[in-house]
């Protein structure tokens, strides 16, 4: 991250997921930036009405309920800038431009509803930060509620990107009746992926990764689930660990408990008990489909790449 600020600031960007908000306030230091408050929160905004295409007003007094405070916390701390972003959920609502003049109205707080592939460049820009990539092209692999994102990339530049609306939430309401999940629902939800993600596939064929970056949510808790297991302290890291063969197991044991089991599991939370088994049944499928022999977790995704691309922007305005 290079270029100088003229003066030190405050930022503050917000996430509004198909599940969670996210809220993460700055402060730049010359070229640099430290993060000086974070908080996420389960609006579950895309619950009962994603596949729908419709946000419920239940979900949407949550919703205001969590930026109102969030809007506290911004004031608190005196941000001058504040950046929003919506995704899948609003993104595909019929009542989701209402909405966004509704939080407005309410909070004061502008919302950009971006597009998958905005999305998607996003997530490149945070794991790009938080990691290495390499030379050798890796898939990236971003599982929201509302959507999940690919991208085929090197350290140098993403060299193909797709967002499938097919995320999490969709996922869990449409194939999962069971608890534990059925044998047959998750063939059926296999086939499903098999169906939905043939573009993906197409293109695998074409530069062969070997290695996938997952980021967000659902990577962050199989690691902690792993590091738990394993007895490793978290550290403030960039990269977090989950080896290949570490998450075959937790998928398996994910894969047999219901609800009150799997939230047995030392770093399971409750935010992500429900939708855990649909997504990783999904990374299964990715990993065996695509024939996956290296795993990695960044800690960055669409948020933070969200952060350094208007903190690039600010830079060149006040530079201009």
């Amino acid at each position: 991250y290079c270029g100088q600020f003229k003066r030190d600031m405050k930022v503050a960007v917000i996430d509004m997921g198909t599940n969670t908000f996210h809220l993460i306030i700055v402060e730049t230091e010359g070229v640099d930036f430290q993060v000086i408050y974070r908080e996420k929160a389960a609006v579950k905004i895309g619950e009962n009405g994603i596949n729908q295409g419709e946000i419920i007003p239940e979900a949407i007094d949550r919703a205001l309920k969590t930026l109102k405070s969030f809007k506290e916390i911004i004031d608190k701390y005196f941000v001058e800038e504040v950046y929003a972003t919506a995704t899948s959920a609003i993104r595909n609502a019929s009542n989701g431009k209402e909405l966004v003049k509704v939080i407005e109205l309410e909070t004061g707080i502008k919302t950009n509803i971006i597009s998958g592939l905005d999305e998607a460049r996003y997530i490149y820009f945070g794991v790009k930060k938080a990691l290495n990539i390499g030379n050798i092209p890796q898939l990236i692999m971003d599982i929201g509620g509302g959507s999940i994102e690919f991208i085929i990339a090197t350290n140098k530049e993403a060299l193909w990107m797709h967002s499938f609306e097919i995320g999490g939430l969709r996922l869990l309401e449409k194939f999962q009746k069971n608890d534990p999940i059925s044998k047959t629902e998750v063939s059926t939800l296999e086939n499903y992926l098999e169906e939905e993600l043939e573009l993906l596939f197409e293109v695998c064929k074409k530069f062969q990764p070997r290695t996938l970056i997952g980021s967000s949510g659902t990577f962050d808790t199989l690691s902690d689930i792993y590091r738990l297991k394993e007895g490793l302290k978290k550290v403030d890291q960039t990269e977090y660990p989950l080896p290949i063969d570490a998450f075959n197991i937790i998928f398996k044991e994910i894969l047999v408990k219901n609800k009150q089991e799997r939230m047995q599991i030392p770093g399971m939370i409750a935010l992500r008990v429900e939708m855990i088994v649909v997504a990783t049944v999904l990374i299964n499928f990715i990993i065996t489909r695509l024939n996956i022999k290296q795993m990695r977790v960044s800690a960055y995704a669409l948020k933070e790449g969200v952060l350094l691309s208007t903190l690039d922007s600010l830079k060149k305005s006040q530079l201009s």
